[in-house]
Formats: structure tokens, sequence, C-alpha cells
């Protein structure tokens, strides 16, 4: 049971990861992304296939990131001069293409040159043959409680808020951070006992390090985007032809939105990678780029704090409903899983009815309500 908490706080952290790029693409830019898993592929890969050849991986992820990047690059001055529609297609274009070279090509693996759809297995990943000892147990026991005594902080903060536009949406934050608390308390608890067994846990070292870099990467987002560039960015969202009367150079603020979402994006393909062990063409579907609009959209786009809840409502949501669904609904697995979609579907719709901006989401400045 602890080690599948520590796989589920593994996903939850990098799926996180891989929704504040697209929130910083189209929550605060207002970027079609249809294709976000091309980067992931792009990060998963070239961090593997380095550090297959003996490249550290504190070099091969930055690079894996890196060429990331330059797809967002290249995507950008292809497509964002035309009509947004454009980018949408041309997205989820370039995601199947990538997956079905990389499904088609043998790839450098090792000494060898290895079919891609083989797939790659056993490579190095972070603390794999690490074995900590009582100071180091404790060094990262103390760490994750510092990242979630952070945690209820900023939710505190967001509950407290002084607004006149939400002072009567108080109680429903006060049941929001109620939940939110229980879980991270339980998922805590979890990831402590994780610690203390490491023998028996050997990936409750990569649990700290995707949540040390969850943090992080949300803290410096949470800086930027309230920064006169992320203000720009809000403002090409809502009108790109006021920056422009301004002077700004819309093309390139998409162009750096697109590329640093992108990059994100490869670092959570990563720790994609590192969390399987053993990473397959097929685990990179439209599927998963899909999965993470969901996640963006129920958490309020253009919120950084919403989409890492929208994270874990859906990891919530998808566990719970594996678990004990079957045991309440008497279908086979296939139509079950085909019931599971249709409930989140169907949260979706009330969702958008009774807050179209989401969970976190502000109504006033996506001018949903004008």
């Amino acid at each position: 049971m602890v080690g599948y908490l520590v796989f589920l706080t593994i996903s939850a952290a990098t799926f996180a990861l891989f929704g504040l790029g697209l929130n910083l693409q189209w929550g605060f830019t207002g970027l079609i992304n249809f294709g976000h898993v091309a980067f992931m592929t792009l990060g998963a890969y070239t961090t593997v296939l380095l550090s297959a050849k003996g490249v550290p991986l504190i070099v091969a992820a930055p690079i894996g990131v890196g060429v990331a990047a330059l797809l967002g690059l290249g995507i950008g001055f292809a497509t964002l001069r035309l009509r947004e529609d454009y980018l949408g297609i041309v997205t989820i274009g370039v995601a199947e293409l990538i997956r079905l070279v990389v499904n088609n090509q043998d790839l450098p693996y090792r000494d060898t040159w290895t079919p891609g759809a083989f797939g790659l297995q056993s490579y190095p990943i972070p603390f794999g043959n690490f074995i900590p000892n009582l100071f180091t147990q404790w060094l990262m026991i103390g760490i994750l409680t510092v990242l979630i005594g952070l945690a209820y902080w900023r939710v505190w903060r967001w509950i407290m808020i002084q607004d006149d536009a939400v002072k009567s949406k108080k109680s429903s934050r006060l049941v929001i951070g109620f939940v939110v608390a229980v879980l991270t308390w339980i998922l805590y608890s979890c990831g402590v006992i994780a610690l203390l067994d490491y023998a028996n846990n050997q990936k409750a070292g990569l649990m700290v390090l995707s949540l040390v870099v969850l943090a992080f990467v949300f803290w410096r987002l949470e800086v930027l985007v309230r920064s006169p560039w992320g203000r720009v960015l809000k403002a090409i969202r809502e009108d790109e032809e006021v920056p422009k009367a301004l002077g700004k150079n819309v093309f390139w603020y998409k162009l750096q939105a697109l590329m640093l979402g992108g990059g994100i994006a490869g670092l959570a393909g990563a720790f994609y990678a590192w969390q399987l062990s053993a990473i397959y063409p097929d685990n990179f579907q439209p599927q998963i780029t899909f999965d993470t609009w969901i996640m963006v959209i129920l958490g309020g786009s253009g919120n950084n704090l919403g989409t890492i809840l929208g994270t874990v409502i859906f990891f919530a949501y998808d566990t719970l409903t594996r678990e004990y669904l079957p045991k309440i609904v008497p279908l086979d697995e296939a139509r079950l899983g085909a019931f599971r979609i249709m409930v989140i579907g169907l949260i979706l719709m009330v969702l958008m009815i009774w807050r179209p901006q989401g969970i976190l989401g502000n109504k006033e400045e996506l001018t949903l309500g004008k």
C-alpha cells in the first residue's frame, strides 16, 4: 500500500509539472496546444538515451529540457504567425509524428541500436542504487516536512484571501482546503513511512526529488507570471492587439511561453521515464495531453495552484474509481473503463456550468463572465 502511494505521489508530481507547462502556454498566454505530450516524449527519450551512454543524470535531464524547448522554438516559428487553430492542429500532428518516428526507428541505446518498438529498459534513475544512512533518511523526511508545510501555508493564504469578490465563497474554500489538507497528510504520512523503510521502497528518494522540483518550478513560475513579463502574457491572452499597440513584440512573447512550457514538459518527461523504469512509444499517446487538459481546466486555467489541485483531484478520482468502482457497478473491465471516462466527462460538464473558470480560476480575470 505504501509503495503504491509513493508511486501515486510521483505520478501526481510529474503530471502537475507537465500541467504547469501547459498552463503557461494556454492558461496565461492563450496558446492552443493539443500535442503537449511531444515535449514530454523528447525530454524522456533524450534523458534516457544520454544517461544510458554514461552521461550523468544531472546533465542528461537539462539537455532533455533544452531539446524539448528547441521543439517549441521550431513549432513557434512555423505556426505562431498563423491563426490559433493552426497551432492546435500542428501540435497534435507533431506529437503523433514524433511518437511514430520513435516507434519505427532504431535507437542508439547503450552499445547497440535498439528497435524503438521494443522500448528502453534498465536505464539509470535518480537514487537507483542509493542506500541512505539514518542521517540521510531523516534529512529527506525534513525536506518532505518543509515542502508539506509550505503547501499548507500556500493553501491557507488562498483560503484567507480578503477580497470582496470572493468573500461569499469562503465556505467553499474551506471545504476545498480541508480536502486538500487531508489528502496531503495521507501522502505525507506514507512518504515518511516509505523513507524510514527505504530498503522496501526504492523510489522514495525519487518521490522527494519530484516534489522538490515541482515546488521549485511552481515558485519560479509564480514569480514570472506576476512580473511585467507575465502581465504581457495575460494581455496577449485577452487581446493581443493591445500589447501590440503598446509596442510589445507579441510573437516573441508567445515564442518564449511556448519554449518555456515545452521545457517544463520535457523535465516532466524525464521524471515520467524514471518513474516507469521502462518506456515505450505507446507510453506517450495523445490521451496524456487530453488528461492534462482536464487537470488544468478542472483546477482553473491561468492559476498555477489550480493546476496542482486539478492534478491531485484527477489522480484521486482515478485511483478511487479504479479500486472501488468495480465493487459498486456490476460491469466488465472494458465497460467499466468507459464508464469512468463518462463520469469524469459529466463532472467537467457540471463544472463548466457551475464554475466555467475552474475551481480556483478567476472568472473576472479570464473575462468568461463578460
